[in-house]
């Protein structure tokens, strides 16, 4: 299996396990996967204590052939779930991150 095709399965299998782990009968997770634009994101959506709740938790990017984390409302570090399933950090950017900074992380600039 090619790389791209790698990373998209990887992602794709991370994020399903995660929404898959935080639905309730009160709020669903939602995996929502852009397959040709290689965008993915989980979207919580519902309601609880008579609030509306909807908003996006997780959202990953896939440019270049690297795997971009721009957003991650989770208490899961998503950047070593990725390096645990063998993407190396060289191909992980931490998007949320100020460009000037992210050559201090372990992980790729861009």
């Amino acid at each position: 299996m090619d790389t791209l095709n790698q990373y998209r399965t990887i992602v794709q299998t991370i994020l399903s396990a995660y929404s898959d782990r935080r639905s309730t009968d009160e709020i669903e997770s939602q995996p929502i996967f852009d397959l040709q634009r290689d965008h993915y994101q989980v979207v919580n959506v519902g309601w609880e204590n008579q609030r509306r709740v909807y908003g996006c938790v997780i959202h990953l990017d896939i440019k270049n052939n690297k795997i971009w984390l721009q957003y991650n409302g989770t208490e899961i570090d998503i950047a070593q779930e990725l390096v645990d399933r063998g993407v190396p950090p060289s191909d992980i950017v931490l998007g949320f991150q100020a460009p000037h900074r992210r050559q201090l992380t372990d992980y790729a600039i861009a």
